[in-house]
């Protein structure tokens, strides 16, 4: 704190003393050249300073004569003119003030010397007038002064030899200020000339930068749009993509995707073709426009090897028509009347077109580069799902093939455990397990065979009504028996957990019971298996024919239990 109560004063009056200055000195606001403020400012900061010389030297000496005030005046005047947008006038004033001073008292006679003022005010007035003057005021007054010197024996007398000497100093310092002012005018304009130049190669330079900025701005927006129409192409292709592979049916892929290529892109017409499996045709399949239902609707199909449609489908390579009217290959159709351009692009599946994506447009030349990488690969999509769709068909109806088949091979086994079983069921009641001699004969049982859906509150066929459960006991969809649950009180309500509950545990009795079904087959194969292997073990054992022969008998009737075996050789006469 106490160095900026210390430092402040002295900062305020350096700061106010540098605002005097550019007072008394700034030069007028209308000189806008660097070089003229320049020299008025000089000028100005040299006859102020002779002002206050001069004013200082009356105010010590307490007289003056009439050529000090002459002087003074002559300076107060300068100082005057070097406040305006005058101050050329002022720099003439002052330069040819001080010389036609210096002369006019040398001829009053009111002069010291004649040397000590010609060399005095005179060198003066030229020094000055070299840095205030231009080169033609400078050389006007330089010459003046060296006539007014040599003439000067004409208008006082001072010796000849003076004259000359002083006359030649003054030619002499003339012509050299002279050189001097016009070497730095010289130097003034080669820097003008060179900052002239330099500004011309920086405007240029501005110039071509800025052309290059357009240009490269122009570059830049037109990327710009190539870019964000080429992200549209793209965010199309995925939802197209996202659409076409959500459909699962083969029947309703293709006039899904021609319908929203049609409404993306706003071609005229979106056609798909399929090849038949003769490989003769391109059959048509959907379309979006009203001559292509027209077409569809009376089974519009090509010959491979016709028009755009029927090239691409022989061949297998995209057909572009810019402008179907001079296209040889291009086959009229009178349904697609405004048709301008088309392209045919292939459904390829491996090395092999299955059909053909066919677009047209009402313009001429419609199709860029960008529409047919786009096209190209929605072609693609197109039949991507179409495979897909092919394969999934396909597995579910293998799937469905083998569910049918296992479910028969289920039911048929379970018919054949049925029947071979001793008994029809079991009953499980109040801690004691009865065995049930014939089936039940009850409507809710019934009713869960048929139907293989959870059956309540049936009545039990005897006098006391209860509340029941039928529960199937489905083993892939096949009911192989059923799960009854009898319960004391008439009256209840079977609760969703408790039913859940019965439908689990009949779920995994299915389950239990096809593994005990597959463990009791697996048994009396592993069992077969034993008794072939130990009659083959015994009949290979055999050397000759007899031996094998009986061998043979015995196995086969110890194996079939208690059978007649009967072995005969096939007679000559026989064959």
């Amino acid at each position: 704190m106490t160095v900026n109560r210390t430092t402040t004063p002295t900062t305020t009056q350096a700061n106010w003393s540098v605002r005097v200055w550019r007072f008394l000195t700034e030069p007028h606001s209308s000189i806008k050249d660097v070089g003229e403020r320049r020299r008025a400012q000089l000028l100005s900061i040299l006859s102020l300073i002779l002002v206050l010389l001069f004013t200082i030297e009356s105010l010590v000496r307490r007289q003056s004569n009439v050529g000090f005030i002459a002087l003074l005046v002559i300076t107060i005047i300068s100082y005057g003119f070097s406040r305006t947008k005058y101050y050329q006038a002022g720099a003439y004033f002052f330069t040819f003030g001080f010389t036609s001073l210096a002369y006019i008292l040398i001829f009053l006679g009111t002069a010291a010397s004649f040397e000590i003022y010609v060399t005095s005010i005179v060198f003066v007035s030229l020094i000055v007038a070299s840095a205030l003057l231009p080169q033609g005021g400078m050389l006007v007054l330089a010459s003046l002064a060296t006539l007014a010197t040599f003439a000067a024996p004409a208008y006082v007398k001072t010796p000849v030899e003076g004259v000359r000497r002083v006359g030649g100093l003054v030619l002499s310092v003339g012509a050299i200020l002279y050189g001097v002012s016009a070497f730095r005018a010289g130097t003034e304009r080669a820097r003008l000339k060179e900052v002239q130049d330099i500004n011309r190669a920086l405007e240029a330079l501005t110039d071509n930068l800025e052309d290059r900025v357009k240009e490269r701005t122009a570059e830049l927006d037109q990327l710009n749009r190539l870019t964000t129409g080429r992200a549209a192409q793209l965010q199309t292709i995925a939802e197209l993509s996202q659409t076409i592979a959500k459909v699962q049916d083969p029947n309703e892929i293709f006039p899904t995707a021609a319908t929203l290529i049609s409404e993306r892109f706003g071609f005229y017409h979106v056609g798909i073709f399929l090849i038949n499996h003769a490989r003769e045709f391109a059959v048509l399949q959907a379309t979006n426009s009203e001559g292509g239902k027209r077409m569809l609707e009376r089974g519009h199909r090509l010959t491979l090897g016709t028009g755009v449609v029927g090239f691409a489908a022989e061949t297998g390579k995209a057909r572009i028509a810019l402008d179907v009217g001079v296209d040889a290959v291009f086959f009229n159709n009178p349904d697609l009347p405004e048709t301008r351009s088309e392209v045919a692009l292939p459904l390829m599946s491996g090395d092999k077109a299955i059909g053909v994506l066919d677009v047209q447009s009402a313009e001429a030349e419609a199709f860029t580069e960008d529409n047919l990488q786009t096209l190209n690969i929605l072609a693609n999509q197109v039949a991507i799902a179409l495979e897909n769709a092919r394969l999934l068909s396909e597995a579910r109806a293998s799937a469905t093939q083998v569910r049918e088949v296992y479910n028969e091979f289920v039911r048929t086994e379970w018919s054949r455990t049925a029947k071979n079983a001793e008994q029809a069921g079991f009953r499980y009641n109040v801690g004691r397990i009865e065995m049930l001699e014939a089936p039940l004969q009850d409507a809710g049982i019934s009713s869960a065979v048929e139907t293989g859906k959870l059956v309540t509150n049936q009545t039990n066929g005897s006098e006391e009504k209860r509340a029941t459960v039928a529960v199937p006991v489905k083993l892939r969809g096949e009911v192989i028996g059923v799960l009854q649950i009898e319960s004391m009180d008439s009256s209840r309500t079977w609760r969703e957990n408790e039913l859940s509950l019965m439908e689990a545990v009949a779920e995994r009795a299915a389950l239990a019971m096809e593994n005990a079904r597959l463990f009791q087959d697996a048994r009396r194969r592993a069992a077969k298996e034993k008794l072939i292997s130990e009659a083959t073990s015994r009949i290979s054992g055999s050397l000759n024919i007899e031996n094998i022969l009986q061998t043979t008998a015995g196995e086969l009737e110890r194996v079939l239990g208690g059978s007649e075996v009967l072995i005969q050789f096939k007679g000559r006469d026989s064959a």
